[in-house]
């Protein structure tokens, strides 16, 4: 099973270090995936929640263990041209489906063998599914 920081967040929400690549960084050498916000302004990748703040390179989003969530339909345009880039777009919608063939998931939502839930509680749930996406996801290793 997938464990995916959500943003980057390990213990509960840490907005200060949200879509950060050094907390990114933090997460992926802890052996989780990381879910992270991506925009695509004036041929420049940016990461940030509501709005884009962090220039990063193409390159860098091509990291297997990486779930870009393309925050503008130019964003997703641009991360399906690269092959190597994890990527979805979604907008309260229950399903999407990633650039891998993953099923995203929202909280509280029925999930099958290819889903990946988003979770934010604290109250850990045995899924049975391909992954789970927290701001708690220390708490699934437990």
């Amino acid at each position: 099973m997938f464990l995916i920081s959500h943003r980057g967040n390990l213990s509960g929400r840490d907005v200060k270090l949200e879509n950060n690549p050094a907390q990114i960084q933090k997460v992926l050498d802890l052996g989780y995936h990381c879910e992270i916000d991506v925009w695509y302004i004036n041929g420049v990748f940016l990461l940030g929640h509501d709005f884009p703040t962090i220039a990063v390179r193409e390159y860098d989003l091509e990291n297997p263990k990486l779930w870009c969530h393309a925050k503008t339909v130019e964003s997703l345009q641009k991360m399906l041209t690269n092959k190597n880039i994890n990527c979805f777009w979604h907008e309260g919608d229950q399903y999407t489906l990633t650039s891998k063939g993953y099923i995203w998931t929202l909280p509280e939502t029925r999930v099958e063998e290819k889903c990946v839930i988003v979770d934010n509680s604290k109250n850990i749930t045995n899924y049975d599914c391909a992954g789970v996406c927290s701001d708690y996801i220390e708490l699934y290793n437990t």
